[in-house]
């Protein structure tokens, strides 16, 4: 065998046995993946409502205390008015019946008077009235993830957008940031 052969074989010889231990190497290496590849990302949102106050000054009108809760005054000085009227009319025993009934309807009409009269008697002041108001707004309030490990495909809720990827760590998702 000449030395030209004898080299070729040799280096053959390494190439080959070098070839397979980075063959054997890559076969039983720990081909776990150590990260999760993320397809998709969609929001979470829930609608919070926020308390507010809001105060306006009104106008109430409201009605005067009545001094004279029975109308006794517009009653009595009716009956004096409706029996003197009342007199004015007939004579005899039909003038005595003219001032009764003058002095019962000028007695009702009295009363009835004096009742409109405290119904008007009104005073206005400003008040404020305050009331509570909602504002409605969207807040995220997580993250739907759908991710890849390998050929395999799954979703998860997280606190936080995780990116492109999502880390793993001995083959389970570390979904919190603390954890990584």
């Amino acid at each position: 065998m000449n030395k030209s052969m004898l080299t070729g074989v040799l280096i053959g010889a390494a190439v080959a046995t070098a070839g397979g231990a980075i063959a054997g190497y890559t076969a039983f290496a720990d081909k776990t993946p150590d990260q999760a590849n993320v397809l998709d990302v969609s929001e979470i949102k829930e609608t919070k409502s926020t308390p507010r106050e809001v105060c306006n000054d009104v106008a109430v009108t409201r009605q005067r205390p009545v001094q004279d809760q029975h109308q006794v005054l517009g009653s009595v000085a009716g009956a004096v008015i409706g029996g003197v009227l009342g007199n004015q009319v007939g004579g005899g025993n039909g003038k005595k019946i003219a001032t009764v009934a003058g002095a019962a309807a000028g007695g009702y009409a009295g009363n009835k008077t004096q009742e409109r009269m405290q119904a008007n008697d009104t005073y206005t002041t400003m008040e404020r009235r305050c009331d509570t108001v909602y504002d409605k707004h969207d807040e995220v309030v997580g993250y739907q993830v759908k991710y890849e490990i390998g050929e395999q495909t799954g979703s998860v809720r997280m606190d936080h957008d995780p990116g492109d990827s999502i880390p793993l760590k001995d083959g389970e998702l570390v979904l919190s940031r603390n954890q990584q």
